[in-house]
């Protein structure tokens, strides 16, 4: 399995911004998918993650701003964030997975090479 993130940008607060994340493996469609972002000077954490069956999940911070799909026949996994804030700039990551502990990092076997998103006051 191999993941590229994309879509990242510079955007002011309010706005909106969509990630994608282009996969390729042949499994990619029994694969959890998730975002996880990390902060200049932060630990990485959880953003949201959908499972094979779509079922989603998101960190609290998010929770109704971000929302996490997948097309599988386009094997794609996009996050759709809205309402920006400061706090939301960081480096987002793309990941994939089998295990079902989702917000766990460990859970992820493959991850994306990351992009930026910055969120100006």
């Amino acid at each position: 399995v191999q993941l590229q993130a994309s879509g990242g940008g510079l955007v002011q607060a309010g706005g909106s911004l969509r990630l994608s994340c282009a996969a390729s493996g042949r499994r990619i469609g029994s694969a959890h998918m998730g975002w996880f972002r990390q902060a200049p000077g932060k630990e990485r954490e959880f953003v949201a993650a959908i499972t094979w069956r779509t079922n989603t999940y998101y960190a609290d911070s998010v929770k109704g701003r971000f929302t996490i799909s997948r097309d599988n026949t386009k094997k794609m996994v996009y996050l759709q964030m809205n309402s920006l804030r400061p706090e939301d700039t960081a480096v987002y990551y793309c990941a994939a997975g089998y295990s079902d502990t989702l917000r766990d990092q460990s859970t992820y076997g493959y991850w994306g090479q990351g992009t930026q998103v910055t969120v100006s006051s």
